[in-house]
């Protein structure tokens, strides 16, 4: 073999170890940037994160509805839905840092996160009770989620242990006119009768600026009130198709049933209306379920009834009032 074939082969083979050095230095950087540590958040302003933006059926693209409202080092989360963990995570927030949920309604789309914040901060040191504050109904839930895991939560207790403090919750039934300030931040609870169990909106402002964010589609003229000249109002927007449509297609549904779920929701078609008559400055869409499959035809349908700016975050994106 002569000299130049082995100083190709050699050039070969650096080059081949560097782009594997390389490889090896990115997945850890990748690998630490999914299980690593993450420092806890600082937020300036008011900050609106949309850590879950998806709905009751599953989509890989769209964890369950939460959506966080962050400022300094607060962290407070509007409804915790399924895969909160790895929303917050996807969102660059740390696990422990919330410490406080707050309920829209008790429908599981809401809730199903509430054990995995819990467990979670227990694994991550939660070192102070995890406050969630609800509509009536709130109370007995969480006792039931304690009793559930109550003889794991023990044994792991046994095993570890568990910060004493990080393995509560303390709950607050609340109703609407309900407030409380917290370093400078006005929470509100707006009621909204009408549905099958009890709701709340939840509005938040600090100095001149205020976000509103609701989890059902029931009483839209309490809801326009509440949300009266907010500066994002952070709703949703769920296409349900008439029964009509469906047997059109060729598929087979209960069409009773459809005409019932439409009206847990706000519909697509009316949610740009609603924003007008809050006087809302932008609306942010959540709790996305398609169809529509493309943000333009939303924007399109919505804009009928709407001429401000419209919003479809996708998870962990962050807004600024």
């Amino acid at each position: 073999m002569n000299l130049r074939l082995v100083l190709i082969f050699g050039l070969v083979g650096v080059v081949a170890l560097a782009w594997a050095a390389a490889f090896v230095v990115w997945r850890a950087a990748e690998l630490g940037a999914l299980v690593g540590p993450l420092e806890e958040r600082h937020y300036p302003s008011l900050t609106v994160v949309a850590v879950g933006t998806g709905s009751d059926y599953e989509n890989p693209e769209r964890l369950g509805p939460s959506t966080a409202v962050a400022w300094a080092n607060h962290v407070v989360l509007v409804d915790a839905g399924r895969g909160v963990s790895e929303a917050l995570r996807n969102a660059g927030i740390p696990v422990n840092q919330p410490q406080l949920v707050l309920l829209t309604h008790l429908l599981p789309v809401n809730t199903l996160g509430l054990d995995d914040l819990l467990y979670t901060g227990w694994l991550e040191d939660r070192e102070q009770p995890l406050r969630v504050v609800g509509p009536p109904g709130t109370a007995a839930l969480v006792e039931g989620l304690l009793a559930a895991h109550a003889q794991g939560s023990e044994a792991l207790n046994r095993a570890l242990p568990l910060p004493s403090l990080g393995v509560r919750i303390e709950v607050d039934e609340v109703e609407g006119g309900y407030s409380e300030e917290i370093e400078g931040v006005m929470l509100h609870a707006g009621a909204l009768s009408g549905g099958p169990l009890p709701a709340l909106a939840w509005r938040f402002e600090r100095g001149k600026r205020s976000v509103v964010i609701s989890g059902t589609g029931w009483a839209p003229e309490e809801l326009a009130e509440f949300a009266r000249d907010t500066d994002l109002l952070i709703h949703e927007a769920v296409y349900i198709p008439p029964p009509e449509d469906i047997e059109g297609a060729g598929v087979i549904a209960d069409p009773e049933r459809l005409i019932r779920e439409a009206a847990l929701h706000t519909s697509i078609e009316d949610v740009g209306d609603l924003a007008r008559r809050a006087r809302a400055r932008q609306l942010v869409l959540i709790r996305m379920r398609p169809p529509p499959f493309y943000d333009f035809q939303i924007e399109a349908i919505v804009g009928k009834t709407y001429d401000g700016p419209i919003v479809i975050p996708e998870d962990g994106e962050s807004l600024t009032p």
